[in-house]
């Protein structure tokens, strides 16, 4: 031990790489990554990836599932991360899908993903309910199951009690989900189709503790105060779809992207 410690202080042997400290930094090169466009750095204002993932207690030798990633702006980030130790797992739209945008974004994530020196093997399944659900990887094999902002149109599909089953079967137990939303003010009354894109934080809870989960803790790192959340074409009057166009523009980008809620969910280990 003496040994070590002298070591340690001389330079010639160090421990960080094993520590937090050393995680952040790699969250961080990857969140400001030069891989990364100028205008998907600028919303890491209201992401806030690096918090975000850190709450979620993702590790650099995880297998790690994200859920429906769209244009894959976290894509870009977990790729990188877990690339050297770990693994990344996408769900994303079935080939055969009816959804005019589908093919456009399955074609964006898989490019991206294609470069296997900065992502390494990423492993693809489909789930687009309500018609395609299919499992993620074998059961009890991910550590951690990420969605954001998706909960909404399970909701729409009337699917979401079945995909959160999925993300149960997949977690390894002890394993943990981790929930990003939009959230709705606890005085509305939850539309069970979700047309306004917010759901109430009680909702999501609830939901997920009937499929097995264990409710762990939630955090204010995604919160935006300024959202009234009463929106003429819901949570995409806001940017980054501004549906409104140049209709009140300004006022939206001064209250920025939705308030949302932070969750994380863990299956138990019996």
């Amino acid at each position: 031990m003496k040994l070590l410690i002298i070591l340690l202080s001389l330079g010639l042997v160090s421990c960080a790489h094993k520590g937090p400290r050393h995680d952040r930094h790699k969250l961080e090169k990857a969140a400001f990554g030069k891989h990364r466009s100028e205008k998907n750095i600028v919303r890491n204002t209201y992401r806030n990836p690096v918090e975000t993932l850190r709450f979620f207690e993702v590790k650099p030798n995880m297998k790690v599932a994200e859920i429906s990633p769209g244009g894959g702006w976290y894509t870009e980030i977990l790729g990188p991360y877990l690339r050297k130790n770990g693994q990344l797992h996408l769900t994303i739209f079935s080939d055969q899908s009816e959804k005019p945008y589908a093919p456009k974004l399955n074609k964006k994530v898989r490019a991206l993903t294609s470069n296997k020196e900065l992502f390494g093997k990423v492993t693809f399944s489909t789930l687009e309910p309500p018609k395609y659900i299919e499992a993620i990887g074998k059961d009890n094999s991910m550590d951690r199951v990420l969605t954001f902002r998706n909960v909404h149109n399970w909701m729409k599909a009337g699917k979401l009690d079945e995909v959160l089953q999925v993300f149960y079967k997949a977690l390894k137990p002890g394993g943990v989900l981790g929930i990003v939303e939009h959230r709705a003010k606890m005085n509305k009354k939850q539309d069970p189709k979700s047309k306004s894109g917010y759901v109430r934080e009680d909702y999501v809870i609830k939901a997920a503790e009937l499929q097995g989960f264990e409710f762990v803790a939630k955090s204010e790192i995604n919160a935006n105060y300024n959202d009234s959340t009463n929106h003429t074409k819901g949570v995409w009057t806001l940017p980054p779809s501004l549906r409104d166009k140049e209709n009140n523009k300004a006022k939206y980008l001064a209250i920025g992207e939705s308030d949302r809620m932070t969750l994380k969910f863990r299956k138990p280990l019996k």
